[in-house]
């Protein structure tokens, strides 16, 4: 896992061009969650080219984006150069060790979390966060709505051929009702559930936005040329043949905000 979240590193630019922002709406309810009031303390887990941290540093936080990736530092801090409360450092997080005696009100991750280790990842936040801070994690993923553009469905065919095919157990989620982590949260003993929240929006491709967006996917970037070149291929082909030439792709996300227990309860 550790050589896939490398790979980000090498299409920095693409990542910033053509990852989709976030809902404006999920800032607003994970600072309300989190009760965050102007000059807080914020943690960024990943904050890769600051697609994440720029909404909330122009909501007036303190900001430290930890990012292991040089190209994703360098963009990050030229995407934050007009925010000085916020501090880009190039580092794993599971290093990253901040001033002797800082102590944070929010430990955040979007679309970073699951390349943590599961073992300790809780625990390393945990120590991050004053008694009462906050945990809260999201990650944006593809989902399917009735009614959706069939395109996906269609190329499945040709994921097939190749052998990038979905695996066993492997699902298209509808719009709200993608897994949430709720339950390892709780099971963690070290943090308190307190808000899960979903979110869906549309967005709509050209073929070639389309295929940089493949080139961010760890997935992709891990395929053979080959392999790379018949998808690519196939989906120029087909959207060319479309009157407007374009895609229509739902995203979601769902939004995790956790209160750090004072008294941690390992084990429960």
């Amino acid at each position: 896992m550790g050589a896939l979240r490398d790979t980000f590193d090498s299409v920095a630019a693409v990542y910033e061009a053509v990852r989709p922002d976030y809902p404006e709406q999920l800032f607003d309810t994970l600072v309300d969650a989190a009760g965050l009031s102007v000059g807080d303390r914020l943690v960024e887990i990943g904050c890769a080219t600051g697609k994440a941290t720029v909404p909330l540093a122009r909501r007036g936080f303190r900001i430290t984006g930890v990012e292991i990736g040089p190209r994703m530092v360098a963009a990050a801090r030229r995407a934050l150069a007009g925010f000085p409360a916020v501090t880009i450092v190039e580092s794993a997080f599971e290093d990253w060790r901040p001033p002797a005696g800082h102590r944070f009100d929010l430990v955040f991750a979007a679309t970073a979390w699951h390349w943590l280790d599961p073992a300790t990842r809780y625990g390393h936040a945990f120590e991050l966060l004053r008694p009462g801070g906050h945990l809260a994690t999201w990650s944006a993923g593809h989902v399917f709505p009735d009614g959706g553009d069939p395109f996906f469905a269609d190329i499945q065919e040709i994921y097939d051929e190749i052998g990038e095919g979905m695996k066993e157990g492997e699902k298209q989620w509808r719009p709200g009702e993608l897994p949430d982590g709720r339950a390892e949260v709780e099971a963690s003993g070290l943090f308190d559930t307190v808000t899960v929240r979903h979110f869906d929006w549309e967005i709509s491709y050209t073929a070639e936005e389309y295929l940089k967006l493949l080139d961010t996917f760890s997935g992709h970037i891990a395929m053979r040329p080959w392999q790379r070149d018949r998808l690519y291929g196939e989906i120029r082909r087909r959207l060319a043949l479309r009157p407007d030439g374009r895609l229509r792709r739902h995203w979601g996300a769902v939004l995790h905000v956790a209160r750090r227990r004072n008294t941690p309860e390992i084990g429960l």
